[in-house]
């Protein structure tokens, strides 16, 4: 399985960042991530709304813009938020995001 590039978050600007959350299909895949703590490519909730290719796609954003790591799980790819690195980066971001989202949990903020 080929390595995949994960973008240091320091060079991700807030505008890049908030362009890849500015999608329902992606935020729903956010909203997942940030439930489960992390989720096999095929076992995402918002298959039911789109194809795999276009998961593929909007997975692809999010990892490309900092918001996701993806590790070989097996066969599979394991796709997790990267909640810490983004408060460090933009502190409070992803928990006002994820309480956007009606997450109880509190996100990337320390505990």
């Amino acid at each position: 399985m080929r390595a995949l590039h994960h973008p240091d978050l320091a060079s991700v600007d807030l505008a890049t960042l908030l362009g890849a959350l500015a999608d329902p299909v992606r935020l729903s895949v956010v909203r997942q991530l940030a439930r489960s703590g992390g989720v096999v490519c095929g076992k995402f909730e918002a298959l039911s709304e789109v194809s795999m290719s276009t998961l593929s796609h909007h997975l692809k954003v999010l990892r490309e813009a900092g918001v996701l790591r993806v590790t070989p799980n097996g066969s599979f790819r394991r796709h997790e938020l990267r909640a810490d690195e983004i408060d460090d980066r933009f502190p409070g971001l992803l928990p006002a995001v994820a309480a956007n989202l009606g997450i109880v949990e509190r996100v990337g903020a320390p505990a």
